[in-house]
């Protein structure tokens, strides 16, 4: 009798942990621009300098840790885009082993779908590819490349990333969006949305969930494209683009992070104010992409454009903001920086 219950027991034990939910935490960072030889080699770190050192451990800590790449990738050469003043020409080619500290800090998704992608005209998205796909990344968003996939312990992740800019996977149609997260739920554990979209700028941090507009260019209505693809299938939406920290969304339970602002920016970008502010968003999901829990490490961009841990917090107290502002029916709860849905 005594063996039967002690099988009984354990059968119960093995029960109850069979049926405990994983969980997977991701990372989101925004923009990232490690240094540009042109016009000038002066716009390049000095040699030894680990942009990221101050980061590291946090970006490693996740199961999948995800950034968008400014620019190509490419050690000179290319068409560049023109420019009537080169000095001002904000136009980024980053020499391949600076992507070397992107893989040193753990990243495993990359965006490429934004409007520097084609700085150095084909060449350039060519030899980007090519880098990033002999350094192992996950990486999407080129017309070409508009989806990938990838297994980290045991998960398959799907990844697609949408922007505004000619070449790129388009945010502005919605069709052919639906069609990518479509087939990626049908093959993945967990899917990943990228966008590069919204208005740039520091006045532009709410999301007004409408079609925005820059210099004339349709940037795409990032709130209506974020519940779409959700719609669809996608389990996380990581926006960026306005350069800027804008609020986030939990939609069917699913986080939508609006913009993830400047997060790693060498020398080309304005970073003050507002704008050299960014959070680093951990997001705690189960097998299937349903939200759990997060938590927000604000960061701030230091010198030419490094970014260390902000003790002010002052893009946690942003967000909080936005989301007040933007999203008053909002289900999120904080706990200082960590962040639930309420039941």
């Amino acid at each position: 009798m005594k063996r039967i219950i002690t099988i009984h027991f354990y059968l119960f034990i093995l029960l109850n942990l069979s049926s405990q939910e994983s969980t997977y935490k991701f990372i989101g960072v925004g923009d990232m621009m490690l240094g540009t030889n042109y016009p000038s080699d002066s716009y390049i770190p000095p040699k030894g300098t680990r942009l990221l050192k101050n980061v590291e451990e946090i970006l490693k800590s996740a199961d999948v840790t995800f950034g968008n790449l400014e620019g190509t990738v490419l050690n000179s050469g290319g068409n560049v885009k023109r420019c009537s003043d080169p000095s001002l020409c904000y136009a980024f080619r980053q020499p391949d082993s600076l992507v070397d500290q992107l893989l040193d800090a753990g990243f495993d998704l990359l965006s490429i779908a934004n409007n520097h992608v084609g700085d150095f005209g084909s060449s350039g998205r060519t030899h980007t590819v090519e880098v990033l796909r002999n350094k192992g990344f996950c990486f999407a968003g080129l017309e070409s490349i508009p989806w990938d996939t990838t297994t980290i312990n045991n998960l398959k992740i799907g990844f697609c990333a949408f922007s505004p800019n000619n070449g790129t996977v388009r945010i502005t149609d919605l069709e052919n969006a639906k069609r990518i997260v479509n087939l990626l739920d049908s093959i993945c554990d967990v899917v990943v949305v990228s966008f590069h979209g919204g208005a740039e700028g520091a006045s532009n941090t709410h999301v007004n969930k409408k079609t925005e507009y820059f210099y004339g260019e349709n940037r795409g209505n990032v709130h209506k494209f974020s519940h779409v693809v959700i719609d669809n299938g996608a389990d996380i939406v990581f926006g960026h683009g306005p350069h800027v920290t804008r609020a986030l969304e939990i939609y069917k339970d699913r986080l939508i992070c609006y913009s993830l602002g400047n997060f790693c920016t060498y020398k080309r970008f304005n970073l003050s104010g507002v704008c050299g502010l960014a959070p680093i968003v951990e997001v705690n999901v189960n097998n299937k992409g349903k939200f759990i829990s997060g938590n927000i490490i604000s960061i701030k961009q230091i010198g030419s454009g490094i970014p260390v841990v902000d003790p002010e917090q002052k893009a946690l107290s942003e967000i909080k903001k936005l989301i007040s502002s933007d999203f008053p029916e909002s289900k999120i709860v904080f706990n200082e920086s960590s962040f639930t849905k309420k039941l």
